[in-house]
């Protein structure tokens, strides 16, 4: 029987991956793979879709939707705004063509780690970037890793306060702060940018060597992407911006200064610190406990309120300098927050898919393999969320499934050896933030198209900026955890 629970899980996963990577919605695959699992190991298939897999995709849906909504809509506002691409263009003015790759790097850092939507930051950073590399006469091949380094490594899983999704979802299971672990996640951050930025200058050194120019191929435009439909499927469940809202709304004619579009996102780092270590832990939130507010505590509830209430002013600040420029504000603000629900929702089911796996039997071999990993918690909860990363092509969704499974057997296991719940948290954003990036990830597929690259020219430095680099920083993280705990 369990045996045959095991295959069902296995038959489950394989087909939401294949169909996922063809196109096929997240919302139909989910609950079908969820019930191909649950009738092999004999279990109720009604129960579990109605009861299991719904109640543990509400209880997402209820726990992030205020992120994504004011993540989307913050990300579109600047967008809109002109504000992405003035800080753009004040990067590429003062690093210029000599610095191509570290301008695109630290133009997707700033903005990314403001709080920008990462797939309004592609469609800004690609233009930006084939100016830049065409100049340099740096291989146009290149600008994806570039992009990738700079948006989805250490401004994602790894930088103290990031407001990404990624960073606030341990928030609950663990009682942690979006600065959780700070020290290790700076130390992570240079590692991640450090290996690759020289990977980077590696191959564009030996490309100029070798006379390789920059080629031929043009960025996919946002209109072409917007109505792709299998484009829009396979990105729905990766990040947090449905992609079909790109291009909505109308972008300003005058963009911002730089320090104004600068602003805003300077408001989420201030307010986002302000409400993590100063604001929350001094109010009275004993009105928490009542049974109306669910019982809960402060520790379980406060992550999510500081990144929200720090997106929310930041929405605020663009409001306050930029609403009078843009051409359509309501048309702007619908698109982004529409933008925010098909991801929300694909991710969602995902959690619900984990949810029925979990429950079926056969889960408790699966959990006993991985628990029972060398090297103690961290070491199993990195590997945990790494290959649910992989598996499902999703940061946010493996993540939760490893967490929603295993969450309260690594806090128990910390509280037994003295273990910092910060370091947990820490581990499971980076652990999450690695194989996420294979090939049939929606983010990486959405950035090859943008850029009108393919996986053959350009994914090998995807790996090494976004795969290597972030396992590398994993393991001395764990491995500084480990000797001297959390810092």
């Amino acid at each position: 029987m369990t045996l045959l629970g095991l295959l069902g899980i296995l038959v489950g996963l394989g087909l939401l991956i294949a169909f996922a990577f063809r196109g096929w919605s997240v919302l139909l695959l989910a609950p079908i793979a969820a019930a191909v699992a649950a009738l092999f190991s004999r279990e109720p298939l009604l129960a579990h879709w109605t009861l299991t897999f719904m109640g543990s995709a509400a209880g997402f849906f209820a726990q992030f939707f205020p992120l994504f909504l004011l993540g989307a809509l913050f990300g579109k506002l600047m967008e809109d705004s002109g504000s992405v691409a003035s800080i753009a263009s004040y990067m590429t003015e003062k690093l210029g063509p000599k610095r191509a790759v570290l301008a695109v790097v630290l133009a997707g850092a700033l903005v990314t780690y403001g709080g920008v939507s990462l797939f309004v930051a592609f469609f800004v950073l690609a233009p930006m970037a084939q100016q830049l590399f065409q100049s340099a006469g740096i291989p146009r091949r290149l600008m994806p890793a570039a992009i990738v380094l700079g948006t989805s490594t250490f401004t994602m899983s790894a930088l103290p306060g990031t407001p990404s999704i990624q960073n606030a979802i341990p928030m609950p299971f663990f009682g942690t702060t979006p600065f959780a672990a700070p020290g290790l996640g700076i130390i992570a951050s240079l590692i991640m940018l450090g290996f690759g930025l020289w990977w980077l200058r590696l191959q564009e050194t030996r490309a100029l060597a070798r006379g390789e120019g920059f080629g031929d191929g043009a960025p996919m435009a946002a209109a072409s992407v917007a109505g792709d439909d299998k484009l829009r499927e396979r990105a729905a469940a990766a990040r947090e911006f449905d992609t079909a809202e790109i291009g909505k709304g109308g972008v300003v004619a005058s963009p911002p200064s730089p320090f104004v579009a600068a602003l805003p996102l300077i408001v989420v780092i201030v307010v986002n610190l302000a409400m993590a270590l100063f604001i929350l832990p001094r109010l009275n939130t004993e009105f928490l406990a009542d049974a109306r507010f669910g019982g809960t505590s402060l520790s379980a509830v406060a992550g999510v309120w500081s990144v929200a209430t720090a997106l929310a002013c930041a929405i605020v600040a663009v409001l306050a300098v930029s609403s009078v420029r843009l051409p359509n504000l309501r048309a702007t603000m619908d698109a982004g927050a529409n933008a925010s629900v098909l991801p929300v929702i694909s991710v969602a089911s995902l959690v619900g898919f984990g949810a029925v796996v979990a429950e079926m039997p056969a889960f408790a071999v699966v959990r006993d393999a991985v628990l029972g990993i060398g090297g103690g918690p961290l070491v199993s909860l990195a590997v945990a969320t790494n290959v649910l990363a992989a598996l499902t092509g999703s940061a946010s969704g493996g993540l939760t499934i490893a967490l929603d499974a295993l969450g309260a057997t690594y806090m128990a296991r910390a509280a037994d050896i003295g273990l910092d719940p910060a370091l947990l948290h820490r581990v499971a954003v980076i652990g999450s933030g690695t194989l996420d990036s294979l090939p049939h990830n929606g983010a990486v597929v959405t950035l090859l198209a943008v850029c009108g690259s393919s996986h053959k020219e350009s994914y090998r430095d995807i790996v090494m900026v976004g795969i290597v680099g972030a396992l590398i920083a994993l393991v001395a993280v764990i491995v500084l955890g480990t000797m001297f705990g959390s810092f």
